[in-house]
């Protein structure tokens, strides 16, 4: 039987690291070599025992938490949110500019929904988000390339030449995903002085803010007091409290925006999960000092990156920071030959920069990135080690 399927879905391409898993079941490792899977950047270690005591505890005993909750999220944690984005970056948020979501992932989903259509555009810098570009094309929207130069970072000129009357928002994430890098305080202003004379949206992806390299606000965006006529703000509690299985994200806009995004989201999961909302703020009236312990790990694990990558010949490193770096490989195959046997000669799993970048751009084939964020300093120098021997 012929299956029949949506042409927008026939036309976009499988999840990258779904791929990626299907090479670990078709490769043998070498004897005796360990796997070290540098392909996802998602925590591997549970959220501390504390937060896990909390919510075993309410679990048990708060009746509330298994029901629907509010589909915009819980107000406690709304509040708490909204207070701490306030403070963190010395603006005005109030708890109406707030929405919790099923993840980071579905916050960017939402925000779209509202957005755009079938034959809209919304601009996004290469290498790009995969998850952010299959929803594009899953819905009929145009993902619009940005091609990024000296440090990965976008040009506000190319930037704006790319804008058309179809044109509906730029997407930028920073700490960068795939790239590692951070975007400056003066370059986002920027993006969003374009979007405002241009009446498009601007939504950054913060959902590894908490890995800054940089202490105190990443930008000033909310600090002017109509912040949310045309900027959206996406975040994750994935990263910060290790609760990727729990899914909570948030999103940051006007309350006009967020009323329409309430019916995407009463539609798809009607709300987030009760124990993950109850963790989420949970985690923000606890755990600042222990994230801030888990921030200097994350940076001591970059500093590791950044001088490993200087001793292994060939490699060029064109971003690091947060969870990732992205390198460019100096082998005459395709990156994903090179991930490939990477993986079969020396037991290391990454992915290659095709899938990062529109098929047919030929950057990607040169490229690799490394979630590195789950190695400690020294099973980063494990890797450094081990490219080196890969000839």
């Amino acid at each position: 039987m012929t299956l029949l399927l949506n042409p927008a879905f026939a036309a976009t391409f499988a999840p990258p690291v779904m791929e990626a898993r299907r090479w670990l079941t078709e490769t043998t490792l070498p004897e005796g070599v360990s796997l070290m899977n540098l392909s996802q950047a998602a925590p591997v270690d549970p959220p501390p025992a504390p937060m896990r005591a909390a919510m075993a505890r309410a679990v048990e005993q708060d009746p509330d938490i298994h029901l629907y909750s509010p589909v915009l999220g819980n107000g406690p944690l709304r509040e708490r949110l909204a207070a701490r984005i306030a403070a963190l970056y010395q603006g005005t948020v109030a708890p109406k500019q707030v929405a919790l979501t099923s993840g980071c992932n579905q916050a960017f989903c939402a925000v779209i929904a509202t957005l755009a259509g079938p034959g809209d555009e919304v601009i996004l810098p290469t290498p790009w988000y995969f998850n952010h570009v299959m929803w594009l094309s899953m819905t009929g929207v145009k993902a619009v390339p940005l091609p990024t130069g000296a440090g990965l970072q976008p040009d506000l000129e190319q930037a704006e030449a790319l804008i058309t009357p179809r044109t509906k928002a730029i997407t930028l994430v920073t700490p960068n995903n795939p790239g590692g890098v951070e975007y400056t305080p003066e370059l986002l202003a920027a993006f969003a002085e374009l979007c405002t004379r241009h009446k498009i949206a601007l939504i950054v992806d913060e959902t590894y803010r908490d890995f800054h390299t940089q202490d105190g606000a990443p930008h000033g965006l909310f600090q002017n007091p109509d912040w949310d006529e045309s900027f959206i703000h996406l975040y994750s509690f994935s990263k910060a409290y290790r609760l990727t299985g729990h899914r909570v994200g948030a999103i940051a806009a006007s309350p006009a925006r967020l009323a329409e995004i309430e019916k995407f989201l009463d539609t798809v999961t009607i709300c987030v999960s009760g124990p993950g909302q109850m963790a989420a703020l949970w985690g923000l009236e606890n755990l600042e000092d222990w994230l801030a312990g888990e921030r200097a790990e994350i940076l001591k694990r970059r500093a590791a990156m950044l001088n490993g990558f200087g001793a292994v010949e060939g490699w060029e490193l064109l971003g690091c920071g947060a969870y990732f770096a992205y390198a460019r490989h100096p082998f005459p195959e395709a990156s994903p030959e090179v991930a490939k046997r990477l993986l079969a000669e020396v037991g290391v799993l990454m992915l290659p920069g095709t899938m990062f970048r529109p098929e047919g751009d030929a950057a990607g084939q040169r490229e690799m990135r490394i979630a590195y964020a789950n190695a400690d300093v020294a099973q980063i120098g494990e890797l450094m080690t081990r490219l080196k021997s890969v000839r």
